[in-house]
């Protein structure tokens, strides 16, 4: 995998996965490919039967006889039109059920890929990857696929139409073609890392202007807009100079190969003429060779293209398809956890390209107990929540919940073992009651106003026009950050996990509501497992135990009174909580 991108595919993996396509709807293919035949074999008879009235009037045939061959080409046209539109409906019917297939095959592939894993990517790569990667290999299964396969069908009858009437002529003509043949291979070696360049560029853009977007406030506040502009403006040209490479492989090869169409009809004429001088091939023979040759043209510019679409299509696909490669954690759905402690043994974490964030972490979480992580900022304290979550995994040592690594538990184990709740929160597209059921899809309403008036939120949805079934994000309403955070919160609720962890949850809710929605979680979290990572020391002093981190390890883990009483690292965070720090909103000291 490239580094900052998800795997891409190997040519094998897209040939396996597109022979797969076919396998999928094996009866549609063969229909395609029979009304191809069919609609190539009636658009024969009109070169056939032209030569054929050319040698019946220069041997004196009646006008009767012309008109009936006449008549016959007319239908024999009209046959091969009504046949190639059956064709190609019937090639879009199967490109779209192909397509349908890999849509869906991406977005369990997506769904599936572990956290940690789309962050070091970059959500730029995946959504390029399921937007415009996934219409490119639309396009190519709608559109390129029946035609190619249309035109190729269609070219390759015709080139064995000129060998039955004269194998001689037909030699003449492949070998005119040759040219063609070396202008292709020249593209083809170089048209697949172009397009992939080109797909790896375009989900650069797509990434900078992500994380441009997402972090518009910080990027005003520390007056960072002409960096961000250098660094869009370097993915930009970047994209473009890849473009510019795509675009000298089509403007060398296709103009090759307009004029290498010639070659075939003139030496057909060429060779005919001299085989008619010595009675070897009649004039009707000649021309009907010609015509076909002068036909070959036709469907030969678009297979190539198509081809050329397919370089692009094909490179998309080879994206796409890459989500079977990305790394994904060994879940067995067979392991049960027993009980719901957790212990973190040796944990150590170090991110791809930066140092080791977590240096030995040994930590037992009993059932029931409020845990508070506290420490200086970069201490560790949200990569560690992140591996009691199963986000990532640890790079040595082992975190497990009832005896079973976190990271082994499928998800749906997972979301009833641990839950994670940070200051970062999604509102998908749908109505309220949607964005509820992603925790329990079995929820009644019932339960759903039990989770909201849990977390305090539940006048806020009564107060919306549709209650629950109001309509949130894109052009329905839009939600704020104080709401999207209770709707998270309402989520816990219903998930009804045992350990609930908390990485400054409520952070982006006024003071007001802050509170509010604290004391309804304590109602809630009794009795459960809670593990709060505190940058604020209130929620550390109502705790059971406090950990302390420093520098990637744990250095201090006991009770409120106790640390504060032992004169360490804890006690001088508390003193300075409650001296020179400065205080939120709320009037609270912070950590950083």
């Amino acid at each position: 995998m490239t580094p900052g991108h998800l795997p891409v595919a190997g040519r094998d993996a897209v040939r396996r996965a597109a022979a797969g396509l076919v396998r999928a709807d094996a009866r549609s293919f063969a229909l395609v490919l029979a009304l191809n035949a069919l609609a190539a074999l009636a658009g024969l008879a009109g070169p056939w039967l032209l030569g054929r009235i050319i040698d019946g009037v220069r041997a004196g045939t009646g006008a009767a006889a012309v008109d009936r061959m006449a008549l016959a080409i007319l239908l024999c046209a009209l046959a091969q039109l009504l046949l190639a539109r059956w064709a190609r409906y019937a090639g879009h019917r199967f490109g779209e059920r192909a397509l349908a297939r890999v849509r869906e095959r991406f977005v369990d592939r997506a769904l599936a890929l572990p956290a940690s894993v789309v962050e070091r990517a970059g959500t730029g790569d995946l959504t390029t990857r399921g937007t415009a990667d996934v219409t490119a290999v639309g396009t190519t299964l709608r559109d390129a696929g029946p035609d190619l396969l249309v035109n190729a069908v269609q070219a390759l009858f015709l080139t064995a139409a000129v060998f039955v009437l004269d194998p001689l002529l037909g030699v003449v003509g492949v070998l005119a073609l040759l040219p063609v043949r070396g202008a292709l291979r020249w593209y083809l070696r170089r048209a697949r890392a172009a397009y992939l360049a080109e797909g790896a560029a375009t989900s650069d853009v797509a990434e900078v202007l992500a994380a441009t977007v997402s972090g518009a406030r910080t990027v005003e506040a520390f007056g960072l807009a002409g960096r961000r502009i250098a660094a869009s403006r370097e993915a930009l040209e970047a994209s473009r100079g890849t473009r510019f490479h795509t675009l000298y492989l089509r403007s060398v090869f296709f103009p090759v190969v307009e004029f290498c169409y010639v070659l075939p009809v003139a030496g057909v004429l060429l060779a005919g003429g001299v085989l008619h001088a010595r009675g070897a091939a009649s004039v009707g023979t000649v021309v009907a060779c010609a015509v076909y040759f002068q036909r070959l043209a036709g469907p030969l510019d678009e297979v190539l293209v198509h081809v050329e679409q397919l370089q692009a299509g094909g490179a998309s696909f080879a994206r796409v398809e890459g989500l079977a490669a990305a790394p994904r954690a060994a879940v067995d759905d067979a392991l049960v956890p027993v009980g719901d402690r957790i212990d973190v043994v040796g944990a150590r974490y170090a991110y791809d390209r930066g140092g080791e964030v977590l240096r030995g972490v040994d930590l037992t979480v009993r059932p029931g107990e409020r845990l508070a992580v506290v420490g200086p900022s970069g201490a560790g304290k949200t990569t560690l929540s992140r591996l009691l979550a199963g986000v990532d995994a640890p790079t040595a040592g082992s975190v497990t919940v009832g005896g079973v690594p976190v990271v082994a538990l499928g998800p749906e184990q997972l979301r009833r073992q641990v839950v994670l709740v940070t200051q970062e929160h999604h509102v998908f597209l749908g109505t309220v009651r949607d964005n509820l059921l992603i925790a329990e899809p079995a929820a009644t309403d019932e339960r759903l106003w039990e989770a909201l008036e849990a977390v305090g939120a539940a006048d806020r949805v009564r107060a919306l026009p549709d209650g629950l079934g109001t309509e949130l994000g894109g052009p329905g309403r839009r939600v704020d950050g104080a709401e999207a955070q209770c709707l998270a919160l309402a989520r816990v609720v219903l998930a009804d996990p045992h350990t609930v962890i908390l990485d400054e949850a409520t952070a982006l809710l006024d003071p007001t509501t802050a509170r509010h929605t604290e004391r309804a979680l304590a109602a809630v979290l009794r009795g459960r497992t809670v593990i709060a990572v505190a940058h604020r020391l209130h929620t550390a002093h109502d705790a059971d135990r406090v950990a302390v981190m420093e520098d990637g390890r744990i250095t201090e883990l006991g009770g409120h009174d106790r640390l504060v009483a032992a004169g360490g690292a804890y006690a001088a965070l508390w003193a300075s909580w409650h001296g020179d720090a400065p205080s939120d909103s709320s009037g609270r000291r912070n950590l950083g």
